[in-house]
């Protein structure tokens, strides 16, 4: 399998395990092109400053904080300024868990949901119309 088809998740604690280690050895899956996600974001230990040194593609926000989306403002905060963080920092972000729609409407208007295989996916609307359509190819769904 070519490198730039592979995708692996790490969590905070492993980064958090060793450091040092654990950048020398992403930062060499980097250049041969695997992406990278840090995986359960927000529950682990990790300083905002390895979000800079890690050569992340995305982060994935632990469904602890987006499942309180409609109940909890301070989840709510937390999910909102690490989406606009992630952003800034050009970082794909995937939202464990988000499968309340009129949560994910209200404090995230800018997002579509796709959904395949009866799971949830919400793509950014300025994301091109290919996306949904990947989704559904990569799952196998068939098209209406």
């Amino acid at each position: 399998v070519p490198a730039e088809r592979l995708h692996l998740e790490i969590t905070e604690n492993l980064v958090m395990a060793d450091p040092r280690r654990t950048m020398e050895v992403l930062g060499a899956l980097r250049a041969l092109g695997v992406g990278l996600s840090l995986d359960d974001f927000g529950t682990g230990q990790t300083s905002l400053a390895y979000l800079r040194k890690l050569s992340l593609d995305e982060i994935k926000i632990d469904r602890s904080f987006v499942l309180e989306l409609g109940r909890d403002e301070d989840a709510a905060a937390i999910v909102r300024s690490t989406v606009q963080m992630a952003q800034a920092l050009r970082l794909r972000v995937v939202a464990e868990g988000a499968e309340d729609a009129a949560a994910m409407r209200r404090y995230f208007p800018k997002v579509r949901q796709v959904t395949a295989k009866g799971a949830a996916h919400w793509v950014h609307t300025d994301a091109p119309e290919v996306v949904p359509e990947t989704i559904r190819r990569l799952l196998r769904v068939p098209t209406a």
